[in-house]
Formats: structure tokens, sequence, C-alpha cells
């Protein structure tokens, strides 16, 4: 992995991925088969590991992102987030892409591909809402992004998703298919509801993270922190990812297996969506003159989305058999695969950036 902060050499370096991470496809293939082919296997499964769960929170998969982001942030040096926040034109095209260009676009494709299953298309519009707090994390750190801008546009994209999310939600089913003559449908989402999820699947972490850093430093300093704990602590980022998605796909193989055509009807606007998100952030960062590491991570924190959160809402509100349900459940389905390879289409790209930060051999 390569970081911010040191002068770059002229001529951009290459990215020399390690065993793990140039087989990670492979990697993350084998966990959604195996997650698959375990819900649809093993008698009762899906329904053992949701009754596993706190206030509506499932914990297996609350354990999965846990373990999945702690070592990232971990590697965030705190210290530099001020030069982050003083980027404003990166923090104010991350606001526009996901609160505004996000939801608009999936809004269209929603109406535009899956114009006669009102359901499906429900809970597209909830999943293009809920903007991504964890697996973003990893994405960004696997094509090499600027860790210190992925934390604070997630805390900031975080913060927005507890204020905005209900009122989008309210706007986009109820008020904007109204004006256009279309079928219009009704959210019920509480604010602690989204507020929960963004203090477990961010704010645990995101505390770990920073309190490793402190401590770690502090008691050991900084050599030992980076070139000891880190290299310790680091694979468990992969390992935690792999974890989280043989549960995912575990708690809902039954019903995606069973139910072919219609993960194949809801998988064409999420795969455009994840695409054309991507890209949007990828030229828009290009086209302000960022470097690879902070256009990389606007381009992945518009693409990514809060599975956790989309799947919450659908259930609580249509149920856990309603379409809407499924397709918040399809969304990581394809979002795993599309964004993992979107990891090797911007590092492909990096070399048609003039490196401003350098290469960094910290992870």
């Amino acid at each position: 992995m390569y970081s911010a902060g040191v002068p770059q050499p002229t001529a951009p370096a290459r990215v020399h991925l390690s065993t793990t991470d140039t087989y990670l496809p492979v990697w993350i293939g084998v966990a959604m088969v195996a997650g698959l082919l375990l819900g649809r296997l093993v008698p009762g499964l899906g329904e053992a590991l949701g009754a596993v769960e706190v206030d509506g929170v499932s914990l297996p998969i609350a354990l999965g992102l846990l373990v999945m982001m702690y070592p990232v942030l971990a590697k965030v040096r705190y210290d530099r987030l001020d030069t982050v926040v003083g980027d404003r034109r990166m923090l104010l095209s991350s606001l526009v892409l996901n609160w505004v260009v996000g939801p608009a676009v999936m809004f269209a494709l929603a109406w535009a591909l899956l114009a006669d299953l009102p359901e499906y298309r429900t809970g597209l519009i909830i999943v293009g809402l809920a903007r991504c707090i964890a697996m973003v994390i990893i994405w960004n750190d696997l094509a090499c992004g600027d860790r210190e801008a992925a934390a604070v546009l997630v805390a900031i994209n975080s913060v927005f998703q507890v204020v905005a999310f209900a009122g989008l939600g309210w706007f986009y089913l109820a008020v904007l298919p109204g004006w256009l003559g279309l079928e219009q449908a009704a959210l019920d989402v509480s604010a602690w509801q989204i507020a929960k999820s963004v203090l477990i699947f961010l704010g645990v972490p995101l505390l770990a993270g920073w309190l490793s850093r402190v401590w770690g430093e502090r008691a050991r300093g900084r050599t030992w922190y980076e070139e000891r704990f880190l290299p310790v602590v680091g694979p468990w980022a992969l390992r935690g990812l792999l974890f989280t998605i043989v549960i995912l796909f575990a708690l809902q193989g039954e019903q995606i297996t069973s139910r072919p055509l219609d993960v194949v009807r809801i998988a064409v606007p999420l795969l455009v969506y994840f695409a054309l998100m991507w890209g949007v952030g990828y030229l828009l960062g290009k086209g302000l003159g960022m470097s690879y590491e902070r256009t990389t991570t606007l381009a992945f924190t518009a693409a990514g989305n809060n599975f956790e959160l989309a799947i919450a809402v659908a259930i609580a509100t249509f149920g856990v058999t309603s379409g809407q349900a499924l397709a918040g459940v399809v969304g990581p389905l394809i979002e795993v695969p599309v964004l993992v390879g979107l990891v090797y289409v911007s590092l492909a790209l990096r070399d048609r950036f003039p490196h401003q930060e350098a290469a960094r051999a910290d992870a």
C-alpha cells in the first residue's frame, strides 16, 4: 500500500501488490460462493444467524465490519486531518456527489429499468440514499487512496446520513414521484436507527483506530507503531472483509439463489450505478487537478453504499421477505465484485497522474 505526505519523484511509481492483494478477487469470489452455498445447503443457518442480533443490529455482520475497518483506521495519521479539512473543493465535491448526484442517479435508474417492479424499485432508491461508511474504507485502501481523506469524508457523510436520510427518503419516494405523476411510496425510519448504524459501523472502529495511534505512538514511538504494530493488525482487514461477505451471503443465500431472474433485474441498474458514480467521481477529481490519492478517495466514497443500513430500513419498513429487502440484499452482491474490479482499474490509471503524493511502503 501507499501513503500520502512524502515528497514524490517526478516519475510515477509503479504499484506492486502483495500476493494476497493480487488474488483478492479470488478470495472474495470464494467467500461469496461459500456464503451462498452455506445459506442454501445448511438448513436454518440464515435464520440462526439472523437471530443473533441486538436491537436490530446483526452481531455477526457488526463483528466482521469492525474487524475489517479497525486496521485501516489504525493506519490513519490523525495529525494530518487538517490538510484534508482545508481542501474545500474535495469536501464540497464529495457532498454533492453523495447527497445530490447519487440519490438522483439511483432514482432515475430505478424508474428507468424497474418501472414494472415497484418493490425492487423502492428498494434500490433506499440503497441510493444509504451512503457508504464501512467498506469504502477497504476499497480506498486497496486502491492506494488517501486514508486521511477517506476518514474525513466518511465522517462528514455519516453526519449528513443521520440528518438527511429520512428527509431524502420522503422526497424521492413520495414528493418527487408525485410531481412527476408516478407511483408514490412511504418510508418509516427513525433518526436513531440511522445514528445507531453510524455509531456502530464507523464510530467504534474510528475511536479504536485513533486510540491505537495515540497510545501506541506515545508509549513506543511512531517507528515501532508503523513498523511493528501495523504489520501485525493489517492482515485482519482482509479477514474481516471475507468473514463479513460469508456471513452476509449466508444470511440471504436461499433468497438470492431461489429468485435468480429477479436478482438479474435488480443487478442491472446497480451495475450501471456503481460504475457511473465511480467514473463521475474519478473524472471530477481529475478535472479539479487533485492527486491520484484524493481522486481515488473521492471516486470510491461516491460509489459505495451502506448496505447494512439499506437492508435494515427495508426490513423494518416493508418486512424481511419483501422485494425491497431483496433489493437491499442484492446491493452488496453486486457492489463487492464491481468495486473490487474498480480497485484494479484505479491502480491501472495511476500513472496518468502527476504524483504530488508519495508511494507509501507501510502496508
